[in-house]
């Protein structure tokens, strides 16, 4: 995704989406759920970062027909996760950050690694482990092709809490490049 696609799908979320988007339905966004967008739009470019509550940065990803939502910075070291591939590991889905390769599984938000048993022993056997839940995963619910998350309030700190933190922001911005003017 270039830089300019991902700029055009950043933005804050409002609580709601447009009124029409609820007609014909008998069903309703869970209760403190966040309008993310239209699930065509999303599965259109394959992930979307969204600010939700004015104070979350929150990653959408379309993978193999399913919707997730996780802290869109790696709890690592902050790395931009929209820009990761999916891979699989040992049977589980998991987002790659850009920057340093930790493996974080979709659904649970486990740091995933390559243990060996015994170092000594050749040739090395190797098999994958979880450090533990190091990245925030969020509900995701679609109604009437609508798309919204409901952020986990989990009051125990999760590694990736550190990357949502308002130092952190602003240092993360006052870092980018100044966009150079035009001629």
């Amino acid at each position: 995704m270039s830089s300019e696609e991902e700029t055009s799908q950043t933005s804050s979320s409002s609580s709601s989406p447009p009124p029409s988007s609820f007609s014909s339905s008998s069903s309703s966004p869970p209760p403190a759920s966040h309008f993310i967008g239209k699930k065509e739009d999303i599965v259109k470019a394959g992930r979307m970062t969204k600010t939700v509550n004015g104070c979350r940065d929150v990653l959408v990803l379309h993978h193999q027909g399913q919707l997730h939502a996780m802290d869109v910075r790696c709890y690592h070291s902050g790395g931009a996760l929209q820009y990761g591939d999916i891979e699989e590991f040992n049977g589980r889905l998991c987002i790659v950050c850009p920057w340093h390769k930790y493996k974080i599984t979709l659904a649970e938000g486990e740091g995933l690694y390559q243990a060996v048993d015994d170092p000594t022993a050749r040739p090395l056997r190797t098999h994958w482990r979880s450090k533990g839940v190091k990245q925030r995963i969020h509900k995701v619910t679609e109604v009437d092709g609508n798309v919204y998350v409901t952020l986990n309030d989990c009051s125990e700190p999760i590694e990736s809490d550190v990357y949502q933190t308002e130092k952190y922001r602003t240092g993360l911005l006052k870092a980018q490049p100044k966009a150079k003017p035009r001629n």
